[in-house]
């Protein structure tokens, strides 16, 4: 039995398959059907905008696909159509990520909804196509909103929830959606699919406010603004940034209440009680939480705390999440060159400003898609255990 859902009692047989984090973007992609994609493939990302275009020649979505000639081609193609009123969606990794650039700044301050799915991978060099975050932490301040996903059927649900994130009109910002290259980009799960209607009912149509082709409320893009309006301009961004989590809260809620999956901007596991809490993000979750099982079994108060949002940086839970440890171990799948890694740089300083000062000791682990494997939360849990606390950064899985 299938109608419309909103109040007259439906059912929605939930569909479930055994899918690739890319293709679950691409179901996404296609239960959306966006007005435009502009892409130009890279690995780790490549069979997203690949799988989509199955969907566009067998007629199964009515998108207008651009193929272009470069990412920094792709990222511009998306921005003219997002302002031009049009609802717009791409993906990218890596050194194509950092072609993209120039644009990624101006599409924040013309305040473009895009929502973008960002396969991470390594930056070069050496050539390197596995998984980092160096290539997103590189965007960090480019004023886009950044969700980190666990697994594939977040990756999903992420992509549906960032288009209503991006397109309310107290935000208006663009969104990366952020997935771990072939570790869950490639990876085989089940996922549990809302059916289309669920999520054409959920998503909307775009309401587009300031279109460079309405024609009747004329507006300029790519105007200069020198010393007399650009600092008001990025006041507006700020602000709007300020908005993210307040609309995210709305739309994470409303989700919920289709699907029954929660997803808060922070995730704790077994932290209530912990003495020793690890704090991490994406797919290497899944090793820290086995890891806090394992040592909950012998004893030890220990617990996992993922970051799901990293922009807007959600420091008020964070801080309020780890005020009762004794120490914490922050792991970074990113270095910071001269100075902290940027993961823990921010822990930091959210429990700087909250006025907590707990013993913190920063891990980079995983560059170049190496491995993190239960042993390596270990060897960072007992450092804690055993009060190895230090300035010094530390590196897990790093050969001798």
């Amino acid at each position: 039995m299938k109608s419309d859902d909103r109040g007259k009692g439906v059912i929605h047989m939930p569909r479930k398959d055994i899918t690739s984090g890319n293709w679950a973007v691409a179901e996404a992609m296609r239960q959306v059907n966006p007005d435009v994609v502009a892409a130009y493939p890279i690995t780790p990302s490549t069979d997203i905008p690949m799988k989509f275009s199955e969907f566009v020649a067998d007629g199964l979505v009515d998108t207008n696909l651009v193929t272009v000639e470069s990412e920094h081609s792709a990222i511009s193609a998306c921005l003219a159509a997002s302002i031009s009123g049009a609802r717009v969606m791409t993906a990218s990794s890596a050194n194509g990520v950092a072609l993209m650039h120039e644009i990624f700044p101006i599409a924040a301050s013309y305040r473009a909804p895009i929502v973008f799915a960002l396969v991470n991978r390594s930056l070069g060099a050496p050539i390197n196509i596995h998984c980092d975050h160096s290539d997103s932490m590189a965007e960090r301040d480019s004023s886009w909103i950044q969700l980190y996903c666990e697994d594939a059927q977040e990756v999903y649900d992420s992509m549906i929830m960032g288009v209503r994130l991006a397109e309310h009109k107290d935000v208006l910002l663009p969104v990366f959606v952020c997935q771990d290259g072939f570790i869950t980009s490639h990876c085989f799960e089940p996922v549990e699919f809302l059916d289309d209607e669920q999520v054409k009912d959920f998503i909307g149509e775009r309401e587009p406010i300031n279109s460079l082709l309405d024609i009747k409320n004329p507006v300029a893009y790519g105007s200069l603004a020198l010393t007399d309006y650009y600092f008001e301009i990025k006041r507006q961004q700020i602000e709007a940034m300020k908005q993210v989590r307040r609309v995210y809260d709305e739309v994470s809620r409303e989700f919920a209440s289709i699907t029954g999956r929660q997803y808060p901007v922070i995730e704790t596991y077994k932290t209530d009680d912990a003495d020793h809490i690890m704090v991490i993000m994406s797919s290497a979750t899944g090793a820290a939480k086995e890891t806090v099982d394992a040592l909950r079994e012998k004893g030890h108060k220990v617990g996992c705390l993922r970051i799901r949002m990293f922009r807007p940086f959600p420091a008020t839970e964070i801080a309020d999440a780890l005020k009762k440890a004794r120490n914490i171990a922050v792991c970074d799948r990113a270095a910071g060159y001269g100075a902290p890694a940027p993961l823990f740089t921010e822990i930091k300083s959210a429990l700087y400003d909250a006025g907590i000062h707990i013993p913190a000791n920063s891990y980079v682990y995983g560059l170049g898609g190496r491995d993190f494997f239960p042993h390596n939360a270990e060897e960072a849990f007992m450092d804690l255990i055993e009060n190895r606390v230090s300035t010094e950064e530390k590196y897990l899985g790093l050969r001798e």
